[in-house]
């Protein structure tokens, strides 16, 4: 069952269809499956490529990226879709992990992604950069017609971190990603032939998993550089029932470029997702756009498919269980199980705080080479999400906190431990702690606690020239705080939950 069969039936129906749009140039479903039948046999054949063999995507949102997408599927290879804002290295890891055969790319990343896979001394895949001569010479290559896989074979490795920092690669099957898509049409919209799925949000995460069912149902494209309030506006003027991804950073921006009871004519469908949607932004976004909201929780282990609210359940009187339902994150999805559990794996009461655990056709195989990982994720068929909450009488989740002491900013998650191995190179610092501190605009943003050697010093500029030499540049601490010793609990371990409440009893005297 591959999932790019269903693209090629959609284009084989209506070839003349529009798919996708760029700029102001629109290619329609006939071509777009020859295109992305040709990646397939340039890979196969001039590449040497053979079946299961994964391919790195990492590129800024163009209209490749969807196209060489789908050439993996055609070919019967599996895609690592990467977030094009890491760091060189970051990139060079998962290219590394992921065993990656080819790696798609841009003029803008190539030397970064080039420069990091030549520091191991290893033998470096094939570098792939959209639009280059390269590139041209794979559309060269004769089309070929769609492998035949197995439902249950690799066809998405969404990489996504743990407590450690290491990036861990969540094996997704052509099923996980079929299974996400019929959710789709069950909870959230019925796609027609020509519906407009706007990208504003990376391709690599959340907008191109959804892109998938407005692809097989015959849904059109559009495809923007990066969000730009003033742009996505603009497309819900020109477009007609458009549906769009936004972190929830990115709904606050749009509701203040628009204002309230703004005129959002083509916005039909706007689901958000990512981080936490505080209830004062949310209900200032329905304001504006009025019952178009959508939020869906999930994560790379279970992709976009968790628990859902509904526009239905958006709306409300303003009153006390009215609030409560836009703080959840909604009810279970269409053939996806809930349960909040102790530690034990017994499911807890209602209203009891536990471990989110999840099953359903959309869960993961594992983790990519990591076993152990693997085995603490899934335990009996359930995935253990790592997310502490609580269901109320009416299945409705509510999220507490993050087990893992993830930093959501801007809609990206950054993980702390990894913040932290880069800052400890430093000969200086003797311990350091890294937290999320609440940004108005963003969410979190991210604040460092370090501890000093005896007799030592630094400068914090040093500290930024540190992280920036490693990490991409929207995890770098925005302010380092010297403190004489960490708090800690009897066992040794750093109490950052006493680090976040100081930060926020500073935030309240300010």
């Amino acid at each position: 069952m591959n999932i790019a069969a269903t693209l090629i039936n959609r284009a084989r129906s209506a070839p003349d269809r529009a798919a996708l749009t760029w700029r102001e140039e629109t290619l329609s479903y006939g071509a777009f499956v020859d295109v992305a039948a040709r990646i397939a046999g340039g890979l196969r054949g001039a590449h040497g490529l053979a079946a299961g063999d994964r391919v790195v995507l990492c590129m800024e949102n163009r209209p490749e990226f969807l196209l060489g997408l789908f050439g993996c599927w055609i070919g019967g290879l599996a895609a690592v879709p990467t977030n094009a804002k890491l760091h060189g290295r970051e990139i060079a890891h998962i290219v590394r992990d992921s065993g990656a055969a080819a790696v798609f790319t841009s003029d803008a990343l190539i030397e970064s992604i080039d420069h990091a896979l030549r520091e191991d001394g290893a033998p470096r895949p094939p570098l792939i950069v959209a639009g280059s001569a390269e590139w041209a010479r794979l559309l060269g290559a004769a089309p070929i017609g769609c492998v035949d896989v197995a439902a249950t074979d690799l066809a998405w490795v969404f990489y996504t971190s743990g407590t450690t920092g290491r990036p861990k690669g969540a094996m997704l099957s052509h099923r996980n990603l079929m299974f996400m898509s019929q959710a789709y049409f069950a909870d959230i919209e019925h796609v027609a032939p020509g519906d407009v799925k706007l990208h504003a949000a990376p391709l690599s995460h959340a907008s191109g998993l959804y892109g998938l069912p407005h692809l097989f149902a015959g849904g059109h494209q559009v495809v923007l550089p990066g969000f730009e309030p003033d742009e996505v506006l603009a497309a819900f003027e020109r477009y007609a029932n458009v549906t769009m991804f936004a972190a929830p950073t990115m709904v606050t921006r749009l509701v203040n470029a628009a204002g309230a009871g703004a005129g959002v004519p083509g916005l039909r469908t706007l689901y958000y997702g990512g981080g936490p949607m505080y209830v004062s932004d949310l209900r200032r976004a329905l304001d504006a756009f009025g019952p178009r909201l959508w939020q869906l929780y999930g994560q790379g282990e279970s992709p976009m498919t968790i628990c859902g609210l509904s526009k239905s359940d958006h709306e409300g009187d303003g009153g006390p269980a009215h609030l409560a339902r836009l703080a959840s994150c909604g009810i279970p999805r269409t053939g996806v199980e809930v349960r909040v559990v102790g530690e034990d794996g017994a499911p807890l009461p209602v209203g009891e705080v536990g471990e989110v655990t999840t099953r359903s056709d959309c869960t993961m195989a594992g983790y990519w080479g990591n076993p152990q990982a693997s085995a603490n994720a899934l335990r009996d068929g359930w995935l253990w999400t790592g997310d502490v909450g609580v269901l109320d009488e009416r299945g409705y989740l509510t999220l507490r906190d993050r087990s893992k002491d993830m930093i959501i900013s801007g809609g990206t998650n950054i993980y702390p431990r990894e913040i932290e191995e880069v800052l400890l190179r430093h000969p200086a610092l003797l311990e350091c702690s890294v937290v999320g501190r609440a940004h108005a605009d963003w969410g979190e943003e991210v604040v460092a606690f370090v501890v000093l050697r005896p007799g030592q010093a630094v400068d914090e500029r040093d500290l930024e020239t540190l992280v920036l030499d490693h990490l991409a540049r929207f995890k770098r601490p925005k302010a380092y705080r010297r403190v004489d010793a960490l708090p800690k609990n009897n066992y040794g371990k750093v109490l950052k939950t006493e680090l976040r409440r100081l930060l926020r009893e500073e935030n309240e005297d300010a």
